[in-house]
């Protein structure tokens, strides 16, 4: 992860101080399902107004913006909001995001490459299926296991098991946005520009759902695993 500054907010500050330091994180809070119309309120208080944990708010976000964790503040930090977040990155993603690009990119393909035009839907399509099944993954097996470890409940799987296969879903992304930039030719370039901006940022935001799937999930988890263990000896 790319640290772009490393100011770190607390909930005392704006909202819009904090899209004013970095605009990039307006993705985010469209993540948290934050509304807009901030006015001048405090961090904390847009968090307590959309039902938002403000510590795991503020622990993504500032994880985001400079790339470091406080390991002293990660056990307090609730598994389940950042469950949450992570299901709703998935819904922005599946619902929004990806069709959105896709809409985009079919509106951008022109007649004279009809050859292969079918060969880039299809190639984005077999991508989008891939981002699905890794989503399906976590929302079936991964997410309600933290579920069950956070409220007691008896389970056999072990975030060891996510960790060894958690596979990155950015790679085949990469690799359409390298075929669109070498090899399609266009009259009109402003479309398939857009479409290009669209990957670099699916393929940023992607790798930041995995960064913090890395850094925040597995280990808070991990450490749920061992206290519980430890309470059961």
């Amino acid at each position: 992860m790319s640290i772009k500054n490393a100011k770190t907010f607390n909930g005392s500050e704006t909202v819009i101080e904090l899209i004013r330091h970095d605009y990039n994180i307006l993705p985010i809070l469209s993540r948290f399902n934050i509304p807009l119309g901030f006015e001048s309120k405090r961090i904390d208080c847009v968090c307590r107004e959309n039902d938002i944990d403000p510590q795991a708010f503020l622990f993504i976000v500032n994880f985001i913006l400079n790339g470091t964790i406080d390991s002293d503040l990660l056990p307090a930090i609730s598994p389940i909001a950042i469950v949450e977040f992570l299901q709703n990155s998935h819904d922005y993603f599946l619902k929004y995001k990806f069709p959105h690009i896709r809409q985009n990119l079919t509106s951008a393909l022109e007649e004279t490459h009809n050859d292969i035009n079918p060969a880039i839907i299809a190639f984005f399509d077999s991508y989008l299926e891939e981002v699905k099944k890794h989503f399906a993954y976590e929302e079936k097996k991964v997410f309600p296991y933290i579920r069950a470890l956070v409220s007691g409940e008896p389970t056999s799987y072990n975030i060891n098991v996510f960790k060894k296969h958690h596979d990155e879903v950015g790679e085949k992304l990469t690799e359409l946005k390298n075929i669109i930039l070498q090899f399609y030719t266009t009259s009109q370039p402003n479309k398939m520009y857009d479409v290009l901006v669209d990957l670099y940022n699916a393929e940023e935001d992607l790798e930041s759902h995995s960064e913090i799937e890395n850094h925040i999930l597995i280990p808070l988890i991990a450490q749920k695993e061992i206290t519980r263990d430890n309470t059961m000896q």
